[in-house]
């Protein structure tokens, strides 16, 4: 049993999580929605394309260590320094190979020099993202305030900076540069909050034992980031090339509405998972009750979400946006369930990180990005954006649900994942807690 105090330190943990990501909403309610009615559907597509397009590399940058990493900082706290050293130079590696990656990348579009140049200033931010390591060092000790404090002083930064170009009627080129420089006022952040906690990077090091340790658990999960990148991204490139880019900022201020709330599945991973993982090494029944409550915490969570979105689409939209985006009321409508099997998948990510089953999350993950791009392939020159909505709803279910039937080693989960949709359970979890 965790004891109170515990219980405790992850609520607050939670809470600290749910506040930054909760105001990262109301920013990019204000500031991002402002931003694309400011720049209107077709440079709004262009701003999406171009960051969509980093993202289906930048996964790569990660190196898969993330949860890795956490994983280890909870089990050996004695080697802080050459954990975090390894994985941040590891990481700067990776940014440096996901830039080349997505220079190549580039000339193999229909894209004029312009949006290539831009898309190389927004992935010189993957640079800069190796400091989340720090991040990953709070979650491991339940500290994640010091994040938050660090994130919360960077959105401030970047809300301002937006707010000032719209009043200056700044071309599209200055919001790109914003995306740069966020994850730089980002990563000051994270030093000087990890300073603050009287850790010093200068003791940071690198140990080749160490990261052949990280790669060898993390390398499935190179590819399942970027596996899960472009089936969460890919829509957008392949709207553009297969349409134009007011389709693309069309769908893209619809898939801001249905993923805004995605941070809450995220936050509650990160900050859950320490406890999951202690009860895997300590208590089995308590480890699969965990499990339990998380997938039907999850479903319901999201449906009931979900319904509401759905129903008042399309006054969500015109409200938020304008008639302009008129055409996104029918992706929303679609795309909003897609967070159902989405929410599932964080779920089952803990079991998967717990299991040191990565090999699985891979597979399952390249499942759902096949499924998407042939899904758009199909459907988007037929049904438009909502054939790309529809493609990537299907892509979760594949991922999260149907890919379980086949393979021998989670198919034990599919009994946990079902009976998190049926209320009987869930009242079973509210009142008795089994």
């Amino acid at each position: 049993m965790v004891s109170h105090k515990g219980f405790q330190r992850y609520a607050v943990n939670t809470i600290w999580l749910f506040s930054e990501r909760f105001l990262r909403i109301i920013s990019g309610l204000f500031v991002g929605i402002w931003v694309a009615r400011y720049l209107g559907p077709e440079q709004f597509g262009a701003l999406s394309y171009i960051i969509s397009f980093v993202s289906l590399f930048a996964a790569f940058s990660s190196l898969g260590l993330d949860v890795i990493l956490v994983r280890e900082l909870v089990k050996e706290e004695s080697r802080l320094n050459a954990l975090l050293g390894t994985a941040f130079y590891l990481k700067v590696a990776g940014a440096i190979t996901t830039i080349f990656l997505i220079y190549v990348a580039s000339y193999f579009t229909s894209n004029d020099y312009d949006t290539n140049v831009m898309i190389m200033i927004v992935a010189t931010a993957t640079i800069f993202s190796s400091f989340n390591v720090i991040d990953l060092y709070f979650q491991s000790k339940v500290k994640s305030k010091y994040s938050v404090y660090a994130n919360i002083i960077a959105l401030s930064l970047s809300s301002i900076i937006k707010v000032l170009l719209i009043l200056i009627n700044a071309s599209l080129d200055a919001f790109i540069w914003v995306f740069l420089f966020d994850s730089v006022f980002l990563a000051m952040g994270y030093l000087y909050f990890y300073s603050h906690n009287n850790l010093l990077i200068k003791k940071w090091k690198f140990e080749s034992k160490v990261a052949l340790e990280l790669l060898k658990d993390s390398w499935p999960l190179i590819f399942s980031g970027v596996a899960i990148a472009v089936y969460m991204r890919i829509d957008q490139v392949m709207i553009k090339e297969m349409m134009d880019l007011n389709a693309v900022g069309q769908y893209a201020a619809a898939v801001r509405i249905s993923e805004a709330w995605y941070f809450i599945p995220m936050m509650l991973g990160a900050s859950l998972s320490p406890a999951i993982l202690n009860a895997k090494n300590n208590n089995k029944r308590l480890y699969y009750s965990r499990l339990q409550s998380f997938y039907t915490l999850m479903v319901w969570m999201a449906v009931l979400i979900a319904i509401p979105i759905a129903f008042f689409s399309e006054e969500i939209i015109n409200t938020l946006y304008g008639v302009d985006f008129s055409g996104a009321i029918q992706v929303l409508v679609i795309h909003i369930w897609a967070g159902i099997f989405l929410s599932l998948g964080v779920a089952c990510g803990k079991w998967y990180l717990a299991e040191n089953y990565t090999k699985g999350a891979l597979y399952k993950a390249l499942l759902g990005m096949t499924v998407n791009i042939a899904g758009n392939y199909f459907l988007i020159p037929i049904y438009g954006m909502s054939g790309a909505a529809f493609s990537t709803l299907v892509a979760h279910l594949s991922s999260n649900i149907l890919y379980d039937i086949f393979d021998r080693r989670v198919r034990g989960q599919i009994k946990y994942k079902m009976r998190a949709f049926f209320p009987y359970y869930l009242l079973r979890e509210l009142f008795y807690g089994k």
